[in-house]
């Protein structure tokens, strides 16, 4: 019978919003007070959920709240849910980077986590010395993190710059190398925030193989928290579900991911939008729909991905063309269309028309992707733009080795070679 390594017992986590510390002078007395009365702290008993999106009334929130849960060794858990959800908060008190404002965690053995970009490396020191820091931190004897040390370099991939100082990494060469780092060295409990997604598709799936390997074939306990749902199910076998910062299933990874999928995901996916008709724009964009024929609604890594709009113009403004943003979970722009193509389907056309936009497959890799829409005009500027309406999808990973055509496949900003094309015009005529 496997031995419980990791346990919760009522973990809780409170923040006070806009100000660093514990708050004011006069909270900070009111606590003392009755700590010397034998009371509990007043401060523990106000307070709300940390849902993002009602406007609360108090200035303290719960990013945690009675968290509960055992984990045995060798199991690897994947813990999903919305951004702000308090995944990363977990993470942070498991791996004693913060400590929980109510409740306990008892662990059995060393923690090796990777949370963010650049989490546990002196930016002065070069990458040869942050290995042996790292491993220091851990316990580790020098002749312990050597043996270990040309195994790590070649992992991470980035041996030519082992001796610069890594405040000149790039953030996926970070990522590479604190990934190589926290998982060879001899760490009983591996956790991992979602920082992989930093990294190129090539480099995801081969961090993927070695937690497998680590949980699987050394019996070390994996803790995995990813917005793909594709990869959490390929590395974990058990897995919690958080909602605004509490646990509202976990089991069996399978029933997790249903569980999440069915009743928030579900949810978040938006493949249509509608716009509110403002009869004094020149041009507008009245609906975009992400064309889908899967029952899940879910989308492949080879899947070509095709927006049909539906797009009134009033008036000819000289250059006018769309635009398509495309941003990651973290609202970081990735891509966007590039090229000018569509400019000729807009000018000179009056009345309502359909348009295609075809971006082409192998261009993402797994994960929730926010799609938002513009027209422009080099000669008259923003012409339309609304940020708050955007289309939500998710892709999961293909089984095919197929690499995408155009090797694009790592965050930047992309212009995407995409294809338009009118496909019916209503009431409406070329100039």
């Amino acid at each position: 019978m496997s031995k419980v390594v990791i346990k919760a017992e009522n973990i809780s986590k409170q923040y006070r919003l806009g100000l660093v510390g514990t708050g004011t002078v006069r909270d900070d007395f009111k606590r003392w007070w009755s700590n010397v009365r034998g009371k509990e702290d007043p401060f523990l008993k106000i307070g709300e959920i940390n849902n993002r999106e009602i406007k609360g009334q108090s200035d303290y929130v719960w990013s945690l709240r009675d968290i509960n849960f055992e984990i045995k060794q060798g199991d690897s858990v994947g813990i999903i849910g919305r951004n702000g959800a308090g995944k990363s908060t977990l993470l942070k008190i498991l791996s004693q980077v913060t400590q929980p404002t109510t409740g306990k965690i008892y662990n059995k053995g060393r923690i090796a986590s990777l949370l963010e970009v650049g989490t546990g490396f002196h930016p002065e020191m070069t990458g040869r010395e942050n290995i042996y820091l790292n491993g220091a931190i851990l316990g580790m004897r020098k002749h312990e993190i050597k043996r270990k040390f040309d195994e790590i370099v070649a992992f991470s991939g980035v041996e030519r710059y082992i001796d610069t100082p890594v405040k000149r990494y790039s953030s996926g060469m970070y990522v590479r190398l604190a990934f190589a780092v926290a998982a060879h060295l001899d760490s009983e409990i591996l956790i991992v925030d979602e920082v992989l997604a930093v990294g190129d598709a090539d480099f995801q799936k081969k961090c993927l193989g070695k937690m497998n390997d680590v949980s699987k074939g050394e019996g070390r306990t994996v803790l995995f928290v990813s917005h793909s749902m594709a990869s959490v199910k390929k590395l974990c076998n058990k897995g919690m579900v958080l909602q605004n910062g509490s646990i509202v299933f976990q089991g069996l990874i399978e029933d997790v991911v249903n569980y999440y999928e069915n009743n928030l995901i579900s949810t978040d996916r938006v493949l249509e939008i509608d716009y509110s008709i403002d009869d004094n724009l020149p041009m507008q964009i009245k609906r975009v729909e992400l064309l889908n024929e899967r029952v899940n609604k879910l989308f492949n890594t080879l899947d070509e991905l095709i927006f049909e709009f539906d797009i009134v113009c009033r008036e000819n403004i000289e250059g006018a063309y769309v635009t398509v943003d495309l941003k990651d979970v973290n609202d970081e722009l990735i891509y966007w269309s590039g090229d000018y193509s569509s400019k000729r389907f807009i000018e000179n056309i009056k009345g309502e028309i359909k348009m295609l936009c075809k971006l082409p497959k192998g261009i993402l890799t797994s994960g929730i992707y926010n799609v938002s829409f513009a027209i422009y005009s080099p000669v008259n500027g923003v012409v339309q733009n609304e940020y708050n309406k955007v289309i939500t999808f998710e892709i999961e990973e293909s089984q095919s080795s197929y690499l995408s055509q155009f090797n694009i496949n790592y965050p930047g900003k992309i212009g995407i070679p995409s294809k338009w094309d009118v496909i019916k015009i209503n009431d409406g005529q070329y100039d």
